[in-house]
């Protein structure tokens, strides 16, 4: 067999938030509804029987009014921890996602091995950005559930704005505004 590494997507992502409140963004039907997929798709899951074995199947729908039916079987699922799925069809590939406590947060190291280094050259690329923009709504689904209705803040600490922000805040979103760590909260703070 080929070495997993050269077949293999891994990327990581850092969330302001507990590896629980992760983990519940990608166990409810509902919430990975909302974040599942590539920017631009939306899903419809059909089932989503959440337990090693149990079976998963959904519409993902591009945005360019395509659809594109998925079915998965969740192989391993530590609470807290670690989700695995194994994708049935289309490309086949096995799906990790390991939740580790880290500094006010969760370290999110995501893992996608398909079968063949063939297999994954051939879509490597589309592969490496739907995977980063997973992570991105992930985050995002996590920091929105937690804060509704409130400015963000970190885990532990509450974000201050600057002055200048505030100031600014009021003919621009916070998206707009450059700090050490990115907003992916959708900005309640509106003009």
């Amino acid at each position: 067999m080929e070495p997993i590494e050269k077949r293999s997507d891994s990327r990581s992502s850092f969330v302001e938030a507990s590896p629980a409140q992760v983990f519940a963004a990608m166990s409810d039907s509902a919430r990975v509804a909302r974040w599942w997929g590539p920017a631009g798709f939306s899903s419809t899951i059909h089932q989503f029987d959440f337990r090693p074995g149990g079976t998963w199947l959904l519409t993902m729908h591009g945005p360019d009014g395509k659809d594109y039916p998925n079915e998965s079987r969740f192989t391993r699922i530590v609470s807290g921890e670690l989700l695995e799925i194994e994708h049935l069809s289309g490309h086949h590939f096995v799906l990790s996602i390991a939740l580790q406590p880290f500094d006010h947060g969760t370290q999110i190291r995501w893992s996608q091995t398909f079968d063949t280094v063939e297999h994954y050259e051939q879509i490597a690329e589309f592969v490496a950005g739907a995977n980063e923009q997973n992570l991105q709504r992930l985050a995002a689904e996590v920091l929105r559930s937690r804060n509704v209705g409130q400015p963000f803040h970190p885990v532990g600490r509450r974000w201050r704005p600057p002055k200048s922000y505030v100031r600014r805040q009021k003919s621009t979103s916070c998206h707009s505004f450059e700090r050490s760590r990115t907003c992916l909260q959708p900005c309640i703070l509106k003009p």
